[in-house]
């Protein structure tokens, strides 16, 4: 898995309704020209075309290549996965302002997803029912075990990312999240 630590410049650039969707598109979906995002996002073609070159700038997406695509512009994401801890933007107002509002986006997103989940979840076969979970757990850890955690989380996780899906396979939606639990004070 190719994960970037977003610099300043592309947390700035990534912090835009648009830019973040058409990214998260490419990494879900591959490749696509602007045409076929901007009807999947339901945008036009030439605001989909600039902010993909606005990515592009700051090494987000890049053109892909395409044999016997003719004149079609196909892009692609750069890595599959972005991380960025909020305190390497302190230096910067804009960049950490973004950082806010990417973490934001996030949230709303887990949100709907998993109500979306609920409601469809009577009609889900019971293999699917029993196979989702939400749970939360309550530890007692200092930073650098909770860092520790984490990186062996992601450790896990990306060895069930590579592997070969089996029969019935369907995309998963996982969300790590480890903060201090500040009603504790």
């Amino acid at each position: 898995m190719d994960i970037v630590r977003l610099r300043n410049d592309q947390i700035r650039v990534l912090a835009h309704p648009l830019r973040s969707r058409l990214l998260g598109s490419l990494r879900l979906h591959g490749p696509a020209t602007a045409t076929s995002l901007a009807t999947e996002l339901g945008t036009n073609t030439g605001a989909t075309s600039y902010h993909l070159r606005q990515l592009a700038e700051v090494g987000l997406v890049a053109e892909q290549e395409r044999p016997g695509s003719g004149r079609q512009r196909f892009w692609r994401s750069v890595h599959d996965m972005s991380s960025w801890h909020r305190s390497q933007y302190d230096d910067d107002p804009d960049a950490a302002a973004a950082a806010d509002w990417l973490a934001s986006q996030q949230l709303g997103r887990l949100t709907s997803q998993f109500e979306a989940w609920r409601a469809a979840e009577p009609e889900e076969p019971a293999e699917w029912r029993d196979a989702s979970s939400l749970s939360d757990y309550y530890l007692e850890l200092d930073a650098a075990q909770a860092r520790a955690l984490l990186a062996e989380l992601d450790a896990v996780v990306h060895r069930w990312r590579d592997a070969e899906p089996g029969p019935g396979a369907r995309q998963v939606l996982l969300y790590l999240a480890a903060v201090p639990n500040l009603e504790e004070r």
